[in-house]
């Protein structure tokens, strides 16, 4: 394995070319509130990430990524267009493996830039497939915008559009759902009961639920249940979307085939076509990338369009050595009224090391 100067002296070396490009270099806090992160991604990352308390400044978390607070800094100061580069430890606990690394060295790249969202995502992959050039990886793309846009262009309730919006980042969970809206599986037992007036909820309330809140939740259950059903057709088609695995000529050809029958993703299609042409245009052999339509949902959490990583193929139990993508929404949330289109990307220059056979 890498020594840590090993792994420090690369990780200068990969911020020295971002800054090449006129990216600026920022630092943020090891140490990160805490209610920020659980605000964007729920109670779920206390099981991720290392929590701590202060008696002045309250639930703190060692920094499990350096792209919120650099989000935060760039809303509340940053001029535009804005690029950043940073390096430096990240904190991810590990409950179920122990040889996946707690801590590690990340270094990345932030683009903040109105001007061509397609160009501005060509340049981040770009120069990351250049930082990683020589090494055994595979590079696979996504969109989860595209994705995004064929939920919200369901024939259902918001309620239900928004709970499978909700879930697009946790696949078993959305397929559940997109299962149970559709009627492919039964309701619940204790569902059933409980609408139809055998199942009392008059019991002792417990935990921070009102007795309002509970019956809010009965009545929205028995909207949910008087909303039709899914058509199969609507089901077949996300199924369709969803299992567009192709290279990105092929990719392409599918998605605009798909968005004949699906016209409220065309105007993401479109995006992943300017994006492919800007690709090319950086040189990017687009004829040999990957396009999955599923790639990024399970470990993407804030990224809303683009998105992508290098593997080792080789290497199963290697994590990804880079990934990155689009996260406009992100800004939005935490630009207290104000927002701007943004991509980045990340690297782990201690697997670099890894892969180059280092000691």
């Amino acid at each position: 394995m890498p020594t840590r100067s090993e792994t420090l002296t690369r990780a200068a070396s990969l911020r020295a070319m971002f800054e090449a490009q006129g990216a600026a270099l920022v630092e943020p806090p090891i140490l990160q509130p805490a209610t920020t992160l659980l605000e964007l991604y729920g109670e779920d990352m206390r099981a991720r990430a290392y929590v701590t308390s202060d008696a002045l400044r309250g639930e703190q978390m060692l920094r499990p990524d350096f792209t919120v607070p650099v989000v935060q800094m760039h809303m509340a100061e940053g001029a535009e267009p804005a690029r950043y580069t940073y390096s430096g430890e990240v904190f991810r606990r590990q409950e179920e493996d122990p040889d996946r690394a707690n801590e590690y060295i990340q270094v990345g790249y932030e683009v903040f830039d109105r001007a061509d969202p397609a160009a501005a995502d060509a340049e981040v992959f770009a120069l990351i497939a250049e930082a990683l050039r020589g090494l055994p990886l595979r590079a696979v793309t996504g969109d989860i915008g595209v994705l995004m846009a064929a939920v919200e262009g369901l024939q259902t309730s918001a309620r239900r559009r928004h709970a499978l919006m909700r879930h697009i980042w946790r696949p078993r969970r959305f397929r559940a759902l997109l299962d149970r809206f559709s009627g492919r599986t039964p309701m619940p037992p204790s569902r059933a009961a409980l609408l139809a007036g055998q199942a009392s909820s008059d019991a002792p309330l417990i935990g921070l639920r009102s007795r309002a809140d509970i019956e809010e939740r009965i009545a929205a259950l028995h909207e949910d249940a008087a909303t039709p059903p899914l058509s199969g057709r609507e089901v077949e088609q996300i199924e369709a979307l969803l299992d567009v695995r192709e290279v990105m000529p092929h990719a392409l050809s599918q998605l605009h085939d798909l968005a004949v029958d699906m016209p409220d993703i065309a105007p993401a299609v479109a995006r992943v076509t300017a994006r492919e042409a800007a690709l090319r245009a950086r040189g990017v052999d687009t004829d040999n990338l990957m396009f999955e339509a599923s790639y990024g949902r399970s470990s993407m959490e804030y990224y809303d369009g683009f998105v992508f990583g290098f593997r080792a193929e080789a290497r199963a139990d290697l994590p990804t050595i880079a990934s990155g993508g689009r996260y406009d929404a992100l800004t939005r949330r935490l630009g207290q009224g104000r927002e701007i289109p943004a991509v980045g990307g990340v690297m782990r220059p201690g697997l670099m090391l890894v892969l180059e056979g280092a000691p």
